[in-house]
């Protein structure tokens, strides 16, 4: 279903926690409004599966793939991108590297990490717009149980409230770009259109650079 409005936010950049909805809505934004579509493949990952079973032992390789995957996809999508082409909608922001690789590395590891990071962040243009899909763990646990990836039925709460915390600390720190934290709870956006149009109506705000919150209870 297309909608007559246009989007104002060229680049927009949809992200959340594990099973927050984040991909889903990406999709239905750039189907409504012919946006180039950007979602990670995080599929492709040989060392996922192994790691959320030994996460001390394949940490370090299951981050580095990420990484050099993101980069490879934002450069050859971001690298060559044209201002009068149609926007793009992305379902990850290539910083949430360094959230997770912080999480899941050793100190020593992370440092490491932290150094190759910023010499391939270098480069990339920021959004116009980060909007953060934020719901209750419980939620989170639940929606990652109904779609059923075998390698994700390991994940523990105590994870999923560890990458929201490091989400919410990147938030502080970075001033400089707009960014939209919406409370979700509940919501079904997929299945209900009211849900989707109330959750579009927000996104298609203007936004300073800063912290912004909304939530609809």
């Amino acid at each position: 279903m297309s909608h007559d409005q246009s989007l104002q936010h060229q680049f927009l950049i949809i992200e959340g926690n594990i099973g927050a909805g984040k991909t889903t809505l990406s999709n239905m934004l750039a189907a409504d409004f012919s946006y180039k579509l950007l979602l990670e493949e995080f599929a492709d990952n040989p060392f996922l599966p192994h790691f959320y079973q030994n996460p001390d032992r394949y940490a370090f390789p299951v981050e580095l793939f990420f990484m050099t995957e993101r980069h490879k996809q934002l450069q050859q999508e971001l690298g060559q991108r044209d201002l009068f082409q149609e926007g793009i909608v992305a379902d990850y922001i290539f910083f949430k590297t360094l959230l997770f690789a912080r999480n899941n590395l050793n100190t020593e590891e992370y440092r490491l990490f932290q150094r190759l990071f910023n010499i391939l962040n270098a480069s990339f243009p920021k959004p116009d717009l980060l909007v953060y899909l934020h719901r209750p763990v419980e939620q989170l646990m639940d929606n990652i149980h109904k779609r059923g990836r075998d390698f994700e039925q390991e994940i523990e709460p105590q994870y999923l409230q560890q990458i929201q915390q490091s989400y919410f600390e990147f938030f502080r720190s970075h001033e400089q770009l707009p960014i939209l934290i919406i409370d979700i709870e509940g919501f079904d956006f997929l299945n209900n259109r009211g849900d989707y149009e109330k959750i579009l109506d927000l996104i298609n705000r203007p936004y300073r650079p800063g912290l912004h919150r909304a939530s609809f209870f």
